[in-house]
């Protein structure tokens, strides 16, 4: 039973990670695609000043699942990282590289500097996701196992390409909205139009992909694909379909009002399709909860951390993302964001 509970809590986990840190990377994303130094002045201004505030707290979320797979599923832990140390590897480094770039690239005096380390940055947010969703892949398509060796076949699927592209195109829908957001709120009607066409963009992207990745699980990871097609799984797959109508349909109303919450739903309630579609297995079809658990003091240990945190941590991460949506971080006004002041802080 506390095994079960734990599952869940880690599931949780994952989602929250894959919606706050899905956002970053989004950004990251679009830094990427915004063009040279003058086209894309003022949209990577922007992505500047709204990743700023919270970048650094998202990967608490990250930090929370690795604790909770080493102490609560250790067994499952050593799989997943025996096998898939290749992709996990380089999605750490990407992740380091990737803070290092966005911390270092504004101060930087030489131009030169500032585009090397806004490269690191932008690149490093596109690989990180991929690699994080092509692991995933490998442990849907049941091929993380005991005797599983390294290999690219664990992670360079059918399903774990699907699942990394995915990652990619999610982060970019995540980062578009609520930078759109944002410029909404800085009264940017420009930059509110650049990126609510690329969050529709990556929206029809994500449900392409959706769609091609569910055709794909039928024949390379069948367990996943019945779980999505019946019971809690299809509950939840349908919950994200619905979402992405109301996020296009709220994307395309003048005010864009709640796109943020109705992208964020379908980013989660993705993720906990793929989780519900797995039960009873932490790995399909070779290791189930109950066998990767840890020992049963440790779980309950693990409870009551994770009780302390929901009591004491999770508040003061809402009140963070709060004020940080609501513009109480930092002092940007809504002259910063005109043309000519975007282009003065260049």
């Amino acid at each position: 039973m506390i095994a079960g509970v734990i599952a869940v809590v880690l599931l949780l986990a994952v989602a929250a990670y894959a919606c706050a840190g899905g956002t970053d990377y989004g950004a990251g994303f679009w830094d990427l695609t915004a063009g040279g130094a003058e086209r894309g002045k003022r949209p990577r201004w922007l992505i500047d000043h709204a990743m700023a505030p919270v970048w650094e707290v998202n990967n608490v979320w990250l930090i929370f699942v690795l604790i909770t797979m080493w102490t609560g599923f250790p067994v499952f832990f050593q799989q997943v990282f025996t096998t898939m140390w290749l992709p996990l590897a380089l999605a750490a480094v990407g992740i380091v590289l990737r803070g290092a770039g966005f911390a270092l690239r504004k101060p930087a005096r030489r131009l030169a500097g500032r585009r090397l380390y806004g490269a690191v940055f932008a690149l490093s947010s596109l690989l990180t996701p991929f690699f994080l969703g092509a692991a995933a892949g490998g442990v849907a398509s049941g091929r993380v196992t005991s005797t599983t060796q390294a290999s690219t076949d664990a992670w360079a699927n059918p399903t774990s390409l699907l699942f990394g592209l995915l990652a990619i195109a999610t982060t970019a829908l995540l980062g578009a909205v609520f930078l759109a957001a944002d410029a909404r709120r800085f009264s940017a009607p420009d930059l509110d139009a650049y990126f609510r066409q690329r969050a529709l963009g990556a929206l029809a992207v994500v449900a392409v992909l959706a769609v091609i990745t569910l055709f794909v699980t039928h024949g390379d990871a069948p367990h996943v694909w019945h779980g999505l097609t019946h019971g809690v799984g299809l509950v939840f797959v349908i919950v994200a379909a619905l979402g992405t109508l109301a996020t296009a349909w709220l994307l395309i109303r003048p005010s864009g009002a709640w796109s943020r919450v109705t992208a964020v739903g379908v980013v989660a309630s993705a993720v906990l399709a793929w989780g519900m579609a797995q039960r009873p297995y932490l790995i399909p079809t070779s290791l189930t909860v109950a066998e990767g658990a840890g020992a049963h003091t440790t779980l309950r240990w693990l409870a009551l951390v994770t009780l302390v945190a929901v009591v004491l941590i999770v508040p003061a991460v809402a009140l963070l993302y709060w004020l940080d949506t609501h513009g109480e971080l930092e002092g940007l006004t809504d002259a910063d964001l005109r043309r000519t002041g975007a282009g003065d802080e260049g």
